[in-house]
């Protein structure tokens, strides 16, 4: 076996995507409860020292920067 065959198989990887988005939702929720009235630059400060410590190598997109925005302008609604 070639060590470049190794890797997740599509369960694993949906699984993982699953919980990264989670990981996500829980932290921008914990946002919108605590952090009314916060500029967008201290909620994205928030998410990012919320989520880095869950992933082994955290380096976030503009998704983050979306999130901050949207928590900020209290664009996000908690319902389901």
């Amino acid at each position: 076996m070639d060590l470049s065959t190794i890797g997740w198989n599509q369960e694993a990887r949906d699984k993982i995507l699953l919980d990264a988005d989670h990981a996500l939702q829980s932290a921008v929720r914990e946002a919108v409860e605590t952090m009314d009235g916060k500029s967008r630059d201290e909620v994205y400060e928030f998410l990012f020292a919320t989520l880095k410590p869950q992933f082994v190598d955290f380096k976030p997109g503009p998704d983050l920067g979306d999130c901050a925005d949207a928590v900020a302008n209290g664009e996000i609604s908690l319902e389901q």
